[in-house]
């Protein structure tokens, strides 16, 4: 084996650069990608020969290759007889568990440059079996009674395939215990778990799973853990509520990269949220490392703890920390809480999710009839009886503002600046929503729901929705760090700035990150809102 051999050199091109997605659920990792995830460790565990790696969800191999690479590097003034110390390398201290046959045999060709590990042109002398250490036991979902998988929560409906078609019962969250299949201990887990599976939900619904194999990965106590995985769990959701507790809470957790962007490291992909690695470090607890990535903009790196005190969620922008804290100490007389004064919290005027009883896909009559309330809905204006209004029929006869309940959308892209909420607008006495819209307030006049329309506009109140606000969905909950104020005046975000005494740089980051809002109380776009977000 010569120094331009897989494990030694590099490769132009790098079919790993080029491969595509398997699907939108499983993503191929990048090199670039690997290898900064790799840097995270220290180095001096590619300088030992008793150091052992696993990657739990193998799709093309990349960090069991790269690993290899390093310590094939590391091991070289230890093991001078470079076959020796390969055969070593790839027997003793790298494994994995493939996800599919098709990565099990991909992964296999970029590790040991053979799809068979005991072939004629595998790199690797030592090995007997064709799996060698990148192994795909069988594994099968667990039905239960009510049709879904016990390890996974899969719809049997559509995973369950018989032997001819792969059902992803993936074998690390479905009983394979690889400190057992290997007969090894493993100091570093390391990958890049699948996202998501479809949960037979309506329209594109799916569950996430990515959070599944974190929990498992923990369990088995390496030295270190580093995964990729998309950022939506900053604020839970969709069955991802214990594991954000875990996490926020977890000062193991020393190192953490946010892209707000997934396309900054996927390219092409497209992951409503953003995404982001972290680094686990069993014996080391303490602040973490947190760096925020944006397309074009300088990396933002402190340290501090992923929650912070009075917070209920990851405050995501680091520059915005600073921000939120001059906010509350104005309001809160400067306690240094990260929650706001009992009585000061926006969020208590806004509705819970389907304000008066009407589902999102209701229509209503196109033509009102004498009694008729009107009905704000997806796609236009509908009008119904008012006895039809079962919740909320106090709010009928007042003013309120109607906001959807789905920010804007964004396509494939995290883009920036964007508008962060769907154009509010005003409700007028006798209307009300489907669940398209949540409403705020009520108000009294007209001039007190036009007060809290132009402070909806602000750039800086739609900043604070934005720091509890990492998916698509707006419900109550993001308004949490957003201060009420007086309805007595049109609000710009001079009063705001000088109200909370921003300096010019934080002024211009907040204006970097929200844009105007214009068309106030003009166009109806209440949006759709994607199930995958787990809103």
């Amino acid at each position: 084996m010569t120094d331009s051999a897989t494990v030694s050199g590099g490769h132009n091109p790098d079919i790993l650069t080029c491969l595509a997605n398997l699907s939108a659920d499983e993503v191929f990792t990048p090199p670039k990608l690997a290898s900064a995830m790799l840097d995270m460790l220290p180095q001096d565990l590619f300088r030992r020969a008793d150091t052992t790696f696993l990657d739990p969800v193998c799709k093309s191999g990349v960090f069991l290759r790269e690993i290899a690479r390093r310590l094939n590097d590391g091991l070289r003034d230890q093991m001078p007889d470079e076959q020796k110390r390969v055969d070593h390398i790839l027997t003793q201290q790298v494994f994995g568990l493939a996800t599919s046959e098709l990565t099990a045999a991909i992964s296999r060709r970029s590790v040991y440059c053979s799809k068979k590990a005991d072939g004629k042109y595998s790199i690797a002398t030592q090995f007997t079996t064709f799996e060698g250490n990148i192994r795909l036991p069988r594994t099968q979902h667990r039905w239960n009674r009510d049709g879904r998988c016990d390890d996974c929560g899969a719809r049997r409906a559509d995973y369950d395939r018989g032997e001819a078609r792969e059902a992803y019962a993936y074998p690390f969250i479905h009983g394979i215990d690889p400190r057992e299949l290997f007969n090894v201990r493993f100091d570093v887990i390391i990958g890049n778990p699948p996202y998501q599976l479809s949960d037979g939900g309506f329209g594109r619904s799916a569950s996430p799973i990515y959070h599944e194999f974190v929990q498992q990965a923990k369990k088995l106590e390496p030295r270190y853990l580093t995964m990729v995985i998309p950022s939506r769990w900053f604020a839970g959701g969709k069955g991802l509520d214990e594991f954000r507790e875990s996490m926020l809470r977890d000062d193991r957790i020393r190192s953490l990269d946010d892209f707000l962007s997934a396309s900054d490291v996927f390219q092409g992909i497209g992951l409503k949220g953003g995404l982001c690695y972290f680094l686990w470090d069993r014996e080391n607890p303490g602040p973490c490392r947190v760096s925020t990535h944006f397309k074009g903009w300088a990396t933002s790196t402190t340290s501090r703890p992923l929650l912070e005190s009075g917070a209920d969620v990851f405050i995501r922008f680091n520059d915005g920390l600073s921000i939120l804290k001059k906010v509350l100490a104005v309001e809160n007389g400067n306690s240094g809480s990260l929650s706001l004064a009992e009585g000061r919290r926006f969020d208590q005027l806004v509705s819970p999710r389907k304000p008066f009883g009407l589902v999102t896909t209701f229509k209503g009559r196109s033509v009102r009839r004498d009694g008729d309330v009107r009905v704000y809905r997806n796609g236009g204006i509908g009008y119904t009886a008012r006895s039809d209004i079962t919740m909320a029929t106090e709010v009928i006869e007042k003013w309120k503002l109607f906001v959807g309940r789905a920010g804007p959308g964004t396509g494939n892209r995290d883009t920036y600046p964007h508008r962060i909420i769907s154009t509010p607008f005003i409700g007028e006495p006798g209307s009300v929503s489907s669940e398209t819209y949540l409403y705020i307030g009520p108000f009294d006049t007209r001039s007190q729901a036009e007060s809290a329309l132009s402070y909806l506009s602000c750039r800086l109140t739609r900043f604070l929705i934005l720091l509890h606000k990492p998916a698509q969905g707006t419900t109550r909950q993001v308004y949490t760090f957003v201060p009420t104020q007086q309805w007595t005046k049109t609000w710009a975000d001079r009063d705001l700035y000088e109200r909370y005494g921003l300096s010019s740089s934080e002024i211009e980051f907040i204006e970097k990150i929200v844009r105007p809002l214009d068309g106030a109380n003009g166009d109806l776009d209440g949006e759709e809102l994607d199930d995958e977000n787990g809103e």
